[in-house]
């Protein structure tokens, strides 16, 4: 059961931190040149996977792997919203 209740909440972190990550860089940072370099989604969910970490050792439930999830899951949504930047805005991006 414990298990079940973890595998839940690295999902929903992984869900949420997608869906927000791509909604926050498709408003919020149109206009931001570092959202467009290469290295931004690696740098974004290295960020998101040490502040996860943190959270991680204050809930025995979860564990690493939860962390990692929402760490690249972090990092795709800066790649979605960055492509759906690309194509919204016409440019050299």
């Amino acid at each position: 059961m414990i298990e079940l209740l973890a595998l839940l909440a690295a999902s929903s972190a992984a869900v949420l931190g997608y869906s927000r990550t791509r909604e926050f860089v498709r408003t919020r940072l149109r206009f931001v040149d570092a959202v467009h370099r290469a290295s931004a989604p690696f740098k974004a969910g290295a960020v998101a996977t040490a502040a996860a970490a943190v959270a991680v050792w204050a809930i025995p439930v979860v564990g690493a792997g939860t962390a990692l999830t929402f760490g690249i899951a972090v990092g795709a949504g800066v790649a979605a919203g960055r492509r759906d930047i690309r194509r919204q805005l016409p440019g050299s991006y």
